[in-house]
């Protein structure tokens, strides 16, 4: 029997080590080592921009890079949410 996946739809036949990986996959891009990698990043890219080595436009870049990364699910649940609507 197929899983419930995201939003209680369910999982395609035979995609349970897919969605396994991917699940994983998420997991390691959001957990706690990707949080202090960002902050790290976040922090050298700041000292950096506070010191002149670094421009604004590449700092800005990566900040808004950390965003979008851990803003994924619900960038993702905005844009179905409104694809949904439209239907």
């Amino acid at each position: 029997m197929a899983q419930a996946g995201f939003y209680g739809a369910p999982d395609p036949a035979g995609s349970g080590p897919l969605v396994g990986a991917v699940r994983w996959l998420q997991g390691t891009l959001l957990g706690t080592l990707a949080t202090v990698v960002a902050v790290v990043a976040v922090a050298a890219v700041g000292l950096g921009m506070l010191s002149g080595r670094v421009n604004w436009r590449h700092g800005a870049s990566v900040i808004v890079g950390c965003f979008i990364l851990f803003g994924a699910a619900s960038i993702v649940a905005g844009i179905q949410s409104a694809a949904s609507m439209g239907q």
